[in-house]
């Protein structure tokens, strides 16, 4: 077989197929549960932008960081939506 995409572009869609190409449902307004603290001791961000990066502000010291959505997502271990007000 002929290699024309070159090396990986095989494992990469095995990659997209099995992760889901949209990757993790990420909305502003959600707030993150990380499996590492901040610096200051909390783990739980609220989500100010999504995108291909996220805009994560601190809930315990107000701190904005912006992180790749690759990196953020592997650091992700619980969303939280608000409930919307029937």
């Amino acid at each position: 077989m002929i290699d024309i995409f070159g090396k990986g572009w095989y494992n990469m869609l095995l990659v997209l197929i099995l992760k889901g190409a949209t990757g993790m449902d990420v909305r502003v307004g959600d707030v993150l549960t990380m499996k590492k603290k901040h610096p200051c001791g909390a783990c739980e961000f609220d989500v100010l932008r999504s995108g291909m990066d996220f805009k994560l502000k601190c809930r315990g010291c107000g701190h904005e960081v912006m992180l790749p959505r690759s990196k953020a997502e592997k650091n992700i271990r619980k969303i939280t939506r608000p409930e919307a007000d029937a």
